[in-house]
């Protein structure tokens, strides 16, 4: 059963700029220019409107007990989608049809008053979701217990951290039994331990039958959670399926850095007058449908540089590294006698060795296995993705190697315990 329809939403808003591009910079010329403008009628004070559409015609169904992560950059318009599905602020066109109680958790302290005690809170917010009395009485306790905040109960929550307030607001939307919960990036503010807890909860609540739209950056967490996603870029929606699917997309639209770098000419090509590249590239060997470096995605690296010297003993020295500097691995060739020309070297990284994250590909050319020719800092610089299967844990994976290594458990005998 289709539980939200939007049919061609769009959102617009209005962006007010002055006149010319002049900008007071220093504390001075900001005191100076408002002094000025008291007499004198300046052109640039003139306001031009611009018309900024946060969504563009953006239609979609969405069924009963779907859980459906909601990707895309800063920007995209995934947070605006979620304000208008909540009733929050009005489409400029379109249509949105839901059937089912609407709860929402999209920003800190989303509906709280914040001069009343986390008790009164509970109760104001489940009067707002059309709760009665009796049935947020019989969910207290749950939520006082989930949100962790039962020292703090009759505290008004202005005094509340961020942390708090996520919690308190999360338990409430999750424990009030809502049709539809609607959930923003809110959850980065929370630790590891609340935000398994979180997703647990939600998957509890899919379970029940109830829908839920997620918004993350954390995309392991979507990968785990949602068994449908929607990719949105500059207010409109790109993709619209099966979670895998729909991150692979993303994934490849995202990919900050080239796989490759060539020189056609000597003159180009980084190097000195003993060696320069010629290329360096990652060729990865992806599994399935894949378009982006994952976890489990192995690779080659290979390289061609000019060596431009007569009779020398060469090999090269590749260091790996995080983009905060540390080393990660180093490996070298054998040393070989070499001739003027173009020399190639590869190499293979298994998958399930690097864990996610940005790494850096530097190499040395070195001469009698002692001299650096030339040292290629940060010839490549790439990403690998997350991913996880079997796992309720989303928080990041810690290290810069994550092996696969068999690691079994058993249960050697039985015993009482009292």
């Amino acid at each position: 059963m289709t539980v939200i329809e939007a049919q061609n939403i769009s959102k617009k808003y209005i962006i007010d700029h002055k006149k010319g591009n002049a900008k007071s910079n220093t504390f001075r010329e900001v005191i100076t220019d408002a002094v000025k403008n008291i007499f004198t009628k300046n052109d640039n004070d003139e306001v031009v409107h611009e018309d900024f559409w946060a969504l563009k015609d953006v239609s979609f169904n969405i069924n009963q007990g779907d859980r459906v992560g909601v990707i895309g950059s800063n920007g995209a318009g995934k947070s605006t989608l979620l304000k208008v599905l909540s009733r929050i602020t009005e489409p400029t066109h379109g249509k949105i049809a839901i059937k089912g109680r609407v709860a929402s958790l999209l920003e800190v302290g989303t509906g709280f008053h914040p001069e009343l005690s986390g008790r009164e809170n509970i109760f104001l917010n489940g009067a707002i979701l059309g709760m009665k009395r009796d049935e947020i009485k019989k969910h207290f306790d749950a939520i006082v217990d989930f949100a962790g905040v039962e020292k703090f109960l009759d505290t008004p929550v202005k005094r509340y951290s961020s942390g708090m307030y996520v919690r308190l607001g999360f338990a409430i939307s999750a424990h009030l039994e809502p049709e539809i919960l609607i959930v923003d990036e809110v959850l980065a503010v929370g630790d590891a331990d609340f935000q398994r807890k979180c997703l647990g909860k939600m998957k509890d609540a899919s379970n029940s039958g109830r829908t839920i739209l997620f918004v993350s950056h954390n995309l392991t967490a979507v990968q785990g959670l949602c068994n449908k996603a929607m990719f949105m870029q500059k207010g409109q929606l790109v993709e619209m399926g099966e979670t895998n699917q729909v991150m692979a997309t993303y994934l490849s639209h995202i990919q900050k850095t080239d796989l490759e770098a060539w020189y056609s000419t000597l003159e180009e090509a980084p190097g000195n007058d003993k060696v320069k590249l010629k290329s360096v590239k990652i060729v990865p060997d992806y599994l399935d449908n894949q378009r982006h470096l994952d976890v489990r995605t192995s690779f080659k690296i290979k390289i061609e540089f000019w060596n431009l010297m007569d009779a020398v003993n060469l090999n090269i020295s590749l260091h790996l590294n995080s983009l905060t500097g540390e080393c990660i691995f180093n490996i070298g060739t054998p040393s070989l006698k070499l001739e003027k020309g173009i020399i190639s070297a590869e190499c293979e990284i298994p998958g399930n060795f690097l864990n996610d994250g940005s790494y850096a590909l530097s190499f040395m050319v070195v001469k009698d296995t002692a001299t650096v020719m030339y040292n290629f800092e940060e010839a490549l610089i790439f990403e690998i993705e997350d991913y996880r299967e079997g796992t309720v844990w989303y928080g990041k994976w810690p290290g810069y190697v994550r092996p696969k290594i068999d690691f079994p458990i058993a249960q050697l005998e039985f015993e009482n315990v009292t």
